[in-house]
């Protein structure tokens, strides 16, 4: 009652109309769901500041003192956190989330009253407080705060590639990835929410291929693929060698593009119901109606609870009947994933354009909760639909909720690639400047595979790409699935190598030698990459390789290229917030200044945007 009196006591100093309304319904609300409470002892909530409570001092209207037991509620989620900002906060009434000053309490722990409406009316409360606008709320109300206490984001478990001794195990195979939502991910993480992402979330190769790099694009669609391999000394390690291997896909001229067939899939459940979620779909979805032409195709379908078609196949000449029924979503139910996915790839399969692009584009923070939910089912139908020659693309949306290792496994089964969208110039990034290589696969199944000559290199790492792994077999057995290359993407993998007789080797030599070694003929090689892929209407791969030669090598940091020296740095950030178990003693200082000096031409700023994020990790 005390905290009811000193709440209304605010209101009439000065709150306006409609805070007046919110805060006394929930006032009122808040003292019956008290009245029925079961146990009058019950604590709902802790506020820790590390002392006994001690008096406020008033910040705003109201004054109030805070006690161990806030209210008489029952515990529905007792550890639920909602940070504030230290430098505000001392102590904070849950009840009304009236907040005083003082830099001793970084928290509050708290949980929602069993009673709906004492709930909700609590929440709008909290909008009135000065630590309002930290966390979000779902479908139902329910307050999450920001941070990995409350999250129920969801992301693959990445096992860090270990070193390999050449003698033993000379050959690494994986499957390219072009992916970029690791990196979008990490950055909003750091940026907007001010924490470091779990390590899990860490994608070395998603935020190495985030960035493009300068290399010579190919000529002839019929040989799609080149491959540019540089190699400096390991930042992190001076006994070690960095190889790089990149690859560069054919870029048509835009007017030589094929006319496109797309089928935007958007995902309208309650969970979607945020600025940042379905607001900015629509928006981002919007950049990519105005790219289209007469000849395109766009169709739009729902899913909730049920799947629905909100727009038919339309000409792209009708941009303002697209836009209109993009405008037209509203987010509100729970999530049939399955269903929707294949009403889309029907109606894509419909109106498919021969020689065109054919793709289904699905738009989601990914949180499937009715239907078909395992993650096997849905590849098992997308690995169906996409044997007639239909794609899939995924743009992940929102906070909290964001289910990345859905996301990006429909995405890698679906022949396409997988990006999250966290602001309108990332929309931009992936739909307007990169719309060739989102939309138009100029090579699939891509396939990598290095084989390390013994008598000049003794052990390797390859840096990320742990989920991509294939077997030895696995490259030259064409039913395998592997990647895709966009048009005019740019795949960059690095290797870190330790050289024969180096000091940067982790293993020790073996005591009876290797028999394997027999390798005089190829002493100036260093390596030799193979690459296999094929054609987008092939069934059977074709294969190239190139040596890396040993004279090649270059120990000289200054000579190395912008690219190699800037991917460097991407690998070391990722690395360091990985907690860097391969980087010795290299830290943030000397990484800033690597990314620093490497960023050379940077038109979009996206590197200078990579270098304030290092700063800002650097400081949390």
């Amino acid at each position: 009652m005390k905290s009811s009196a000193i709440a209304i006591q605010a209101v009439f100093e000065g709150r306006r109309t409609s805070q007046v309304f919110i805060l006394c319904i929930g006032i009122i609300t808040l003292l019956l769901a008290a009245c029925s409470s079961p146990s009058p002892d019950t604590t709902v909530g802790r506020v820790q500041t590390g002392s006994e409570p001690k008096e406020s001092r008033p910040i705003g209207q109201a004054t109030i003192k805070v006690d161990d037991t806030v209210a008489n509620q029952p515990v529905v989620n007792p550890n639920q956190v909602l940070p504030v900002p230290a430098q505000v906060i001392e102590e904070a009434e849950v009840l009304t989330g009236i907040a005083t000053a003082d830099a001793s309490v970084s928290s509050i722990r708290m949980a929602a009253p069993a009673n709906a409406g004492a709930r909700l009316a609590r929440q709008e409360m909290a909008l009135l407080s000065p630590v309002q606008n930290y966390g979000h709320r779902d479908a139902d109300g329910i307050y999450y705060p920001p941070g990995p206490e409350a999250t129920r984001e969801n992301y693959l478990e990445v096992v860090e590639n270990a070193v390999k001794r050449v003698s033993s195990d000379p050959v690494s195979t994986f499957s390219i990835d072009v992916d970029t939502a690791g990196y979008a991910n990490i950055r909003r993480m750091i940026s907007r929410e001010g924490r470091l992402p779990p390590h899990d979330a860490v994608r070395l190769e998603e935020m190495i291929n985030y960035f493009d790099y300068d290399y010579e694009v190919p000529n002839d669609v019929d040989q799609p693929i080149n491959i540019f391999t540089e190699s400096m000394t390991a930042p992190w390690n001076p006994d070690n060698q960095l190889l790089m291997v990149g690859m560069k896909g054919f870029e048509p001229e835009t007017e030589e593009l094929p006319d496109a067939n797309l089928v935007f899939l958007v995902d309208v459940s309650g969970s979607m119901q945020s600025p940042d979620k379905l607001g900015l779909v629509k928006r981002s979805l919007q950049l990519l109606v105005n790219q289209m032409d007469e000849d395109d195709r766009i169709a739009l379908v729902v899913y909730a609870g049920a799947a629905g078609m909100v727009l038919d196949s339309t000409s792209g000449a009708e941009k303002t009947k697209i836009i209109n029924g993009v405008d037209s979503l509203h987010a509100g139910g729970s999530t049939n994933g399955a269903a929707g996915i294949q009403l889309a790839y029907r109606i894509a399969e419909e109106n498919i354009i021969e020689g065109g692009i054919n793709r289904v584009i699905i738009a989601s923070d990914g949180d499937l909760n009715v239907g078909m939910t395992s993650i096997d089912e849905l590849k098992e139908l997308i690995s169906k639909k996409r044997e007639n020659g239909i794609a899939l693309t995924t743009l992940g949306y929102g906070t909290g909720n964001y289910n990345y290792s859905l996301m990006e496994q429909l995405a890698d089964t679906g022949n396409g690639n997988a990006a999250y969208i966290d602001t309108l110039s990332e929309a931009r990034k992936v739909l307007v400047e990169e719309m060739q290589s989102t939309l138009l696969t100029i090579a699939k199944d891509v396939k990598i595979q290095i084989e390390f000559n013994p008598s000049v290199v003794s052990e390797y790492r390859l840096i990320g790409y742990e989920n991509r792994l294939l077997n030895q077999e696995d490259f030259r057995n064409d039913k395998v699935d592997a990647g895709e290359v966009g048009a005019g993407h740019t795949v960059t993998a690095l290797y870190e190598i330790s050289l024969k007789g180096s000091a940067g080797s982790l293993m020790p030599d073996l005591r009876y030698g290797n028999e394997s070694e027999q390798t005089a003929d190829f002493g100036d090689e260093l390596a030799y990459v193979s690459v296999r892929y094929k054609l987008p209407e092939a069934s059977s791969s074709t294969e190239f390789g190139q040596p890396v030669v040993f004279q090649d090598l270059d120990n000289s940091d200054v000579e190395a290229t912008e690219n190699l020296r800037f991917a460097a740095a991407v690998a070391g950030f990722g690395q360091l917030l990985r907690s860097g178990k391969y980087t010795n003693d290299w830290d943030y200082a000397a990484l800033l200044t690597l990314a620093r000096e490497a960023r050379g031409t940077d038109s979009h700023g996206y590197r200078s945007e990579m270098v304030k994020l290092v700063e800002l990790a650097q400081l949390l």
